[in-house]
């Protein structure tokens, strides 16, 4: 059987990535392989500590703050977010998904907490792209590819989302991203703290996840490895640089995908999901809640809308759920999620498993690359 960092260096050796680091670990066992550069030159050999924008596997650790703030009784899955978020007290929906953005209708309830925790709360990308109402997230939001510091400051930007329709009635139909942003704006004015910084607090710094921010700061940027993204042609073009995007606190700390780390930073996120929300002899989470963050919420008609799952996945909170058994890689119970700039991180509850790769050259579409397949169907057969 092949090791993984034969794995990953057969996608290095073909021009595909840089680099890439892995962790595979079963209770005692961990295996991690760092190969190729951390830049397209050579010049920077990939490390076990190098430090990545993770992207999209931002949004579970995301969940798991919103989770700490129910564990406190400070808010409830049940409660509607307009006292916390007033610019979503009364939101418009479009009258049919395909309408323009001036024909809508009044919400028909309220949106609560939960309906952000699992992407229901009508604001998001569907399978659709070209739907009118979507233009206003990419031009007035930034919600497109992670640009951190093209993005205005929550209140700014909570007011500019608050003039845009949502898709879907609340609790409808699950769609992409931007209800993860606006849960990240809902810890903040929850707990009266900074989102960066509640994250630090409760989870960081017990978790011990010293590389993990919204931002690198300037002893650690010889660490940050650069960015691209594949033209037509495969060649890779850099997108950001390590003085670039991520040098500098951003206004906005995006709850959907501003976090950079390191495989060990979330290998110890993803300890403290298996052992029940624990570490050590502290708790962090509920042992409930880390059931709820890690069962699927979604009605069989809405996995098969949702369009970005077309292998038997499901969503919990913050990331998917497989349900059924479609490939080697599908792994019933399995929870984690993919980043768009080239990462991914999963627990499977019933094996004990973690596994974490993260590289550095962005996804060309929702559809999962070769080498992040090739390293799933490892990660399931160790």
């Amino acid at each position: 059987m092949s090791t993984l960092r034969e794995v990953l260096e057969t996608h290095v050796r073909h021009g595909s990535v840089p680099g890439a680091v892995g962790l595979v670990a079963r209770g005692e066992r961990i295996e991690v392989a760092a190969v190729g550069s951390a830049f397209t030159d050579g010049g920077v050999p990939m490390a076990r500590d190098s430090v990545f924008r993770i992207a999209s596997i931002t949004k579970p650790v995301t969940a798991a703050a919103a989770m700490m703030l129910i564990d406190d009784g400070r808010m409830a899955a049940s409660d509607p977010v307009g006292p916390w978020l007033p610019e979503l007290a009364a939101p418009m929906v479009v009258r049919t998904p395909q309408s323009p953005v001036d024909d809508v209708v009044p919400a028909a309830r309220p949106i609560t907490v939960l309906d952000l925790l699992t992407f229901r709360a009508g604001y998001g990308f569907p399978s659709d792209f070209s739907l009118p109402a979507l233009a206003p997230l990419f031009s007035e939001l930034n919600q497109g590819p992670p640009e951190p510091q093209a993005v205005a400051a929550p209140d700014e930007w909570m007011a500019a989302l608050a003039r845009v329709p949502m898709l879907h009635q609340p609790g409808e139909a699950w769609l992409y991203n931007t209800c993860a942003d606006i849960l990240g704006v809902l810890i903040a004015r929850v707990s009266g703290q900074p989102l960066p910084e509640f994250m630090a607090e409760r989870l960081f710094e017990p978790l011990g996840m010293t590389d993990t921010g919204f931002a690198v700061p300037p002893d650690r940027l010889d660490r940050l490895t650069g960015y691209y993204r594949a033209d037509a042609e495969g060649a890779l073009e850099l997108v950001d640089a390590p003085d670039g995007q991520w040098s500098s606190p951003p206004d906005f700390p995006s709850g959907g995908g501003g976090l950079v780390s390191t495989v060990d930073d979330w290998f110890a996120f993803a300890r403290m999901l298996l052992d029940d929300g624990s570490v050590g002899s502290r708790s962090l989470l509920t042992p409930e809640s880390v059931r709820q963050m890690t069962t699927d919420h979604l009605t069989p008609a809405q996995r098969a809308a949702s369009g970005l799952f077309t292998e038997g996945q499901g969503w919990g909170f913050g990331g998917s759920v497989d349900v059924e058994t479609l490939d080697p890689w599908n792994v019933p119970g399995r929870y984690g999620w993919v980043g768009g700039t080239g990462t991914t991180a999963h627990i499977i509850p019933a094996t004990g498993t973690v596994a974490v790769m993260l590289s550095q050259v962005a996804m060309a579409g929702p559809t999962p690359p070769v080498l992040m397949r090739d390293f799933w169907r490892y990660a399931a057969s160790v």
